[in-house]
């Protein structure tokens, strides 16, 4: 087996690794808040980190919530992630195949949730009270983001090593003396 079929089956473990653990702690807070109240958040790290059972009709962070562009924002990025996968199918490291896996692990996730119940489970909430209070998200948007965070950076990278990789333009001929013209390395001719 090739490097990269290698590389390709670790991608897809990682996927389903993510889609598994994804859908069982959805299960999880989903059967805990339907029978219990599910309107009291769970403190983790007090109120900073706590977790709260919504249902996400948005994209990831509860972007374009309720919004019939969010099927077009979905496609469009499935077909940019398919297209960077295809490009660096032969090529693409390890930790580059992990993140396509994390990616499309998180996507898989997500829509498991929304062809099911129409909508996503979220549970985790992160904030600091009075100051900051982020969108509530789940395992899936954070193999997203991680994915996505870590991808760029490669690319980025990947990109920086080709530019500085490229041959510089080749210097200009020395000049040729004339005849008669005296050069350091003709002997016995004077100026």
């Amino acid at each position: 087996m090739s490097r990269a079929r290698r590389n390709d089956v670790v991608m897809v473990a990682a996927g389903v690794l993510l889609v598994a653990l994804d859908q069982l702690t959805k299960h999880w807070i989903t059967d805990y808040f339907t029978t219990h109240d599910a309107n009291t958040p769970i403190p983790i790290l007090g109120h900073v980190l706590e977790l709260l059972y919504t249902r996400n009709t948005g994209v990831a962070f509860s972007i374009l919530e309720g919004q019939a562009v969010l099927f077009v924002f979905i496609a469009v990025a499935i077909a940019v992630i398919s297209y960077l996968y295809w490009r660096m199918r032969e090529t693409g490291s390890l930790l580059m195949k992990l993140t396509f896996g994390l990616i499309l692990g998180g996507a898989v996730g997500n829509l498991i949730d929304r062809v099911t119940h129409g909508y996503v489970v979220d549970f985790v909430h992160f904030q600091i009270p009075g100051v900051f209070n982020f969108a509530v998200f789940n395992l899936a948007d954070s193999g997203i983001t991680v994915g996505v965070l870590v991808l760029a950076s490669l690319l980025w990278l990947r990109e920086g090593q080709r530019t500085t990789a490229e041959p510089k333009a080749a210097e200009p001929a020395a000049r040729t003396p004339a005849v008669g013209e005296a050069t350091e390395t003709t002997p016995g001719m004077r100026s």
